[in-house]
């Protein structure tokens, strides 16, 4: 089979690779259609999860099933599936403990294009099918689906680690498609006020199709002193970091009222260290928490997901900008998301429809 691959840090192409082998629990599927995820473009071009050598790329996708183990029960050839990001083993101490993203291991849960080949070839394979796959609701098209992948899940992840309530002044720093997620998410939680921090106004528009109510430029002076002018002094009772640096949490925490809380699903690309303000972190003991995490894989999130889309309350196609057809498009659309045009939110190649 063919896969387009990083072959080093700072090199891609494709590639010729044997078809998976199926396990007794797994699932080989292709893909129906794939996207591009900055992650993709750390991991290429930052190294940041080290080298990697013909390492097929991608873990965005919606796909069919072909091939499935004599143990799988709920899933069989043909079938049009959710695929998340997140591909958890279920039998861990980890996933018993509540933590099944670092299942066997931290981060272990990402597996595509970090432990083992990702989705961007003809063929691709999943661990515990039954756990991680979901099937593809009709009412939802394959662009659509592939925002099922990470970008819900992950905006939504960082939402829940804010723990935003009803009522709160919630600040989401970063509204690229994560971002954007973050926002609705929040919006779906009750948020009474939700101020995003970006600068592409297609990014913009759609944050305010999804709920924020306020816009902070980065550019314009600092993240803190814009929100604490738009808060009279408050601050801000959560704060999803969804971009940005090592630097951004200080900006976090200073925005942040005392009993507030941070939820950061940022991919910190490079960067040794995070610093924290001392005496904004009320000198240690302000009560003012961080909390980081890799978003939760699996099929029963995935279903649930999936149904805000199906059911209409999440709208998922404002963020699709570029799309492109066919598996030659896949080396236009990774270089679109290196680049960032300020026309784009997300880059999807359909494979078949």
């Amino acid at each position: 089979m063919k896969g387009y691959a990083m072959l080093k840090i700072g090199e891609v192409g494709w590639i010729e690779k044997d078809r998976p082998a199926c396990g007794p629990l797994d699932a080989i599927c292709k893909p129906l259609a794939i996207a591009i995820c900055t992650s993709d473009v750390h991991t290429v071009w930052e190294g940041a999860v080290g080298d990697r050598h013909d390492m097929i790329l991608g873990h965005e996708c919606c796909a069919e099933v072909v091939e499935v183990g004599e143990c799988v029960k709920d899933f069989k050839p043909g079938d049009r599936v959710l695929v998340p990001a997140i591909t958890p083993d279920w039998n861990s101490l980890e996933a018993q403990a509540g933590f099944s993203m670092h299942s066997h291991g931290m981060l272990a849960g990402w597996k595509f294009s970090n432990f083992k080949d990702g989705v961007f070839s003809e063929f691709f394979h999943v661990n515990d099918a039954d756990g991680n796959l979901a099937h593809l609701p009709k009412e939802i098209n394959v662009v659509d689906a592939c925002m099922l992948s990470d970008m819900v899940p992950t905006g939504f992840h960082g939402v829940e680690l804010a723990d935003v309530q009803f009522g709160d002044v919630v600040l989401v720093i970063g509204i690229g498609p994560v971002g954007l997620m973050s926002v609705a998410g929040a919006n779906l939680r009750g948020a009474a006020r939700i101020i995003a921090v970006g600068t592409r106004p297609v990014c913009i528009e759609a944050a305010k199709k999804y709920g924020a109510s306020d816009f902070i430029n980065y550019k314009n002076g600092t993240i803190e002193d814009q929100v604490m002018k738009l808060t009279d002094g408050k601050g801000v009772d959560k704060v999803v970091i969804a971009g940005g640096t090592v630097d951004t949490f200080a900006s976090a925490v200073r925005a942040l009222k005392p009993g507030g809380r941070i939820g950061s699903v940022n991919y910190l690309g490079s960067g040794d260290y995070i610093k924290i303000p001392r005496v904004e972190w009320g000198v240690g003991m302000g009560h003012k928490n961080i909390c980081g995490g890799l978003m939760p894989g699996g099929r029963l999130r995935m279903e649930k997901l999936g149904s805000l889309v199906a059911r209409g309350h999440l709208d998922v196609s404002l963020m699709a900008t570029h799309v492109f057809e066919g598996w030659d498009e896949l080396p236009k659309a990774l270089e679109i998301m290196k680049e960032k045009p300020k026309d784009l939110i997300k880059p999807v190649v359909v494979l078949e429809k």
